[in-house]
Parts: structure tokens; sequence; C-alpha cells
């Protein structure tokens, strides 16, 4: 968002500048070059991450298993389903995930995929090894 905004501020200042007073000059030109570049770039990395995760979320497939299956060429006999978002974001429907607390999970071991020895000692009951 910040990377859009200075490149709107800078579009807006090179078409729509009229006076002498608002116009780049010398060092600052280079400058706003330099930004330029930086914002496109890093507006690119920030889609190219977000499409990655929403390919993720849609297949289930994650990238280091997708490239597995791409060299092992195996890639049509996958078996993974979507990831349901209430995976990723929780139960609840509150906008908790914009804050850094853990999420209210329907099934927290297979979510994670591993269970702690001290939630199955808690949880379990007389047939529960830790070994």
């Amino acid at each position: 968002i910040g990377s859009a905004l200075a490149l709107m501020i800078f579009g807006c200042n090179y078409f729509f500048c009229n006076k002498e007073s608002c116009e780049f000059t010398g060092v600052l030109v280079q400058l706003v070059r330099i930004m330029t570049v930086i914002c496109v770039a890093s507006i690119l990395f920030t889609s190219s991450m977000l499409m990655n995760v929403t390919y993720g979320l849609m297949t289930g497939i994650g990238t280091i298993d997708r490239l597995k299956k791409k060299a092992t060429n195996t890639t049509g006999n996958s078996a993974e389903e979507p990831i349901s978002l209430e995976d990723v974001f929780g139960m609840k429907r509150n906008i908790t995930w914009l804050l850094p607390i853990e999420p209210m999970l329907p099934d927290y071991d297979r979510v994670v995929g591993f269970s702690m020895p001290q939630r199955l000692l808690r949880e379990g009951g007389e047939n529960t090894s830790v070994c």
C-alpha cells in the first residue's frame, strides 16, 4: 500500500505540476527514479507472494510440494484438497487475524499437523503414551 501511494504521489507531482517550485530538480530527479524502481519492485514482489499464497490455499499444495511434483513429473497425481479459510484465520467471524493472537481452530492438531506431549497428557486418558 505504501509503494502504491508513493507511486501515486510521484505521478501526481510529475503530471499535474504547473509551477516551477514543485518540479523535481537535480539530485531529486535521480532519487525519485530510484524510489520508483524500488516501489515497482516491491509491488511486484508483494503481488507475487500474495498470488503464491492464494494458489496454495486454492489447491492445497505448498510451494515445496509443487516443485517436488514438478521435478518428479507427478503433478497430475495430486489428491490434495483446497485449504479451508477456517483453518487459516480461525473459527470466529471476528476480525482478529489482524492482531497477534492465536486463532481458535476447529481441530488444532489436524491444522498444525502434530500434537504436543503436554496437550496429549492433559487431554488424553490412560492410553496416551509420550514416547
